[in-house]
């Protein structure tokens, strides 16, 4: 039976309305509630999404469509909000950052930021505000909460990180210094506790090194909680409450991502950071230095005539500085900063006199118990650069409490203001610190030269995870500690390349460089700032090369783990043909070999058991014979 034009008219109209409201909300969902950020097609890509049910919002990470980081929560709990659940979109912007910044130190000095920024707003319904900032580049993705209005103080966050169970972990155990050596686990075998942030993971989207950039006396120091058979990796604070006075952005919970050599030569958390607010930096400058505590511990530092022999071998060997450790300020004077007339009690003046005229600067220790006061500070800093001294190592903050990350943003413009280099242990690690203050050349928080219990698989884990994030006051070259390192002597020479360092304290005796003068001759070469890094060849634990370009010369630095082998390392530092030079192990010591390798050749190395090697190249051309100068 023919039905009529109207009513077919009029039923056609309802289906289309049914297929209207059945569809519409499907759309509105995928457009509203999930987000992607990318900096290309083939960067790392955050998806951010919110569930309407919950309220609550999470974050993941993929590259080239692989995992990364599986969906995590995201979320910050203040004492008038909880900002992890019942939260209602609001409104999405977007902006594209494009910077170019110079360091002073790091694994280059020329920076280019390329990065794309998504700013996702929420509400609760009590009206209570979060911005969630997201940025992705070609080498990470991070996240952060912004809160534009008070909100009282921050009671913790609920973000975490899962990992696919079986991804390959490398985690430090965290120490309030910072010290944790480095083992290999699966995300989910690794015992429960808790570990250092800058913790490192490979999964099928490729290997991920998470980490945290500007971090300031505003928030407190994150480190990562973990219960065993679980890929679940949670920030907790230092502080049980974060104190706030007002709106509130926190620190960047980064990571960088990519394949192994990405990872390595990124500065995506110092790219993260705030711009330099040191102003004239023309006076801060890197270099190597002769470190006496292990050289002669505590009677060296007591001693001026001891510290004026050091100075003088720093001066023979070409080194720009000399550090006084602790004890020049104890006991052996007896003198004290309590005293009216102590600047004029101690030897430092006389020191420092000394060595300016061999040209070498002197960098001191101090305790941060004499410099955690105004007053205190008011007392030390000027009369350091009122003597000449060059720069300070302050050491035992052992804390990344809120109280003590407002003492690091008290003295850093204030160490800046004396034109005092500054190289901080027992310390907090490098969280985008060095872009915003580059007067600091390094930090500890490290498991370094000084310690006993390190191994040769720790050794080749530290370029792709403390190292990765900023300058690592290591101190290679101990040569002296034979037994109480696990490597041999090419490869504690190979360290001083492996490991950057704005200052690169070498620690090592006078003695025992002149009984391995190749070693000492090639210290002499290294600087300690660099135009370029390239990761050669690694595997976290087992093995780690690295290229480092000062200038128009590349210094090459191996360090292994495990057995004896011969170790064929590609040589990829451009075209040409290429002068190699490198220091070996031998039978009776250290031996030096020269080659020439063409571009894109491979480097082949006699490697000992947990050994290495340093080496250096230079283009070649008819006639040279070496690149050292």
């Amino acid at each position: 039976m023919a039905v009529p034009i109207r009513t077919a008219v009029a039923a056609l109209c309802t289906g289309l309305a049914a297929a209207l409201l059945t569809t519409a909300p499907a759309r509105a969902e995928k457009q509203e509630h999930t987000w992607a950020v990318s900096a290309s097609a083939h960067a790392p890509r955050a998806r951010i999404s919110l569930d309407d049910g919950t309220g609550t919002l999470s974050l993941s990470v993929t590259r080239a469509g692989r995992t990364v980081i599986e969906p995590s929560p995201v979320g910050i709990v203040t004492e008038q909000a909880d900002l992890s659940k019942d939260l209602r979109f609001l409104h999405r912007k977007n902006r594209t950052i494009d910077e170019r910044y110079r360091t002073k130190s790091g694994k280059r000095l020329d920076r280019r930021v390329r990065m794309n920024e998504t700013r996702l707003s929420f509400a609760t319904p009590t009206g209570a505000r979060l911005d969630l900032v997201v940025r992705a580049s070609a080498d990470g993705v991070a996240y952060r909460y912004v809160l534009p209005a008070a909100s009282g103080d921050v009671l913790g966050e609920t973000s975490a990180f899962h990992l696919p169970s079986d991804a390959s972990a490398w985690l430090g155990t965290y120490r309030a210094d910072n010290e944790g050596q480095f083992v290999q686990y699966t995300a989910a075998t690794a015992p429960t506790g808790e570990y250092a942030d800058q913790a490192l993971f490979a999964t099928d989207g490729g290997y991920t090194l998470l980490a945290e950039s500007d971090l300031t006396g505003t928030y407190s120091g994150a480190r990562l909680a973990h219960d065993q058979g679980t890929g679940t990796y949670r920030i907790k604070l230092a502080d049980d409450r974060v104190r706030t006075d007002g709106p509130l952005a926190t620190p960047w919970r980064a990571m960088v991502t990519g394949d192994l050599a990405t990872v390595t030569r990124s500065t995506f958390t110092d790219d993260l950071a705030p711009a330099s607010k040191a102003g004239d930096t023309s006076w801060i400058k890197p270099g190597t230095a002769l470190w006496t505590w292990l050289a002669g511990g505590r009677p060296a530092g007591q001693s001026l005539t001891a510290q004026k022999a050091y100075v003088d071998y720093a001066a023979e060997r070409g080194w720009p500085y000399e550090a006084v450790d602790a004890g020049w300020y104890f006991k052996a004077d007896a003198w004290d900063t309590t005293d009216p007339d102590w600047q004029t009690n101690s030897w430092m003046p006389e020191l420092v006199d000394h060595a300016r005229a061999k040209g070498v600067g002197i960098i001191v220790w101090i305790h941060q118990r004499d410099l955690d006061t105004a007053e205190e500070r008011a007392r030390w800093l000027p009369t350091l650069e009122r003597w000449g001294v060059k720069g300070v190592k302050i050491d035992f903050m052992d804390s990344e409490a809120q109280s003590t990350l407002r003492w690091y943003d008290a003295i850093l413009p204030e160490t800046a203001a004396h034109h005092l280099l500054v190289n901080f242990h027992g310390s907090t690690i490098p969280k985008g610190v060095q872009r915003t203050w580059p007067h600091v050349m390094t930090l500890e928080g490290v498991a370094g030269e000084e310690k006993r219990t390190n191994t040769a698989a720790h050794l080749t884990t530290l370029p792709f995870t403390r190292n990765v994030i900023g300058s690592m006051d290591f101190t290679p070259g101990a040569f002296q500690r034979v037994g109480l390192r696990p490597n041999s002597d090419a490869a504690e020479a190979g360290l001083a390349v492996a490991y950057e360092s704005g200052l690169q304290m070498f620690a090592g005796t006078p003695e025992s460089y002149d009984a391995r003068p190749l070693a000492r001759d090639y210290f002499d070469q290294v600087p300690a700032a660099w135009d370029d890094t390239r990761l050669l060849a690694g595997r976290p634990g087992q093995e780690a090369v690295l290229a480092r370009r000062g200038g128009d010369r590349w210094f090459l630095g191996g360090v292994y783990a495990g057995a004896a082998r011969r170790a064929e390392v590609p040589l990829t530092l451009g075209p040409g043909r290429w002068l190699v030079e490198t220091i070996e192990d031998g039978t009776g010591g250290l031996v030096q070999r020269r080659q020439v390798l063409r571009g894109g050749d491979r480097l082949a190395v006699d490697v000992v058991a947990n050994g290495g090697f340093a080496g250096l190249a230079c283009a070649w051309r008819p006639g040279l014979t070496s690149c050292y100068r």
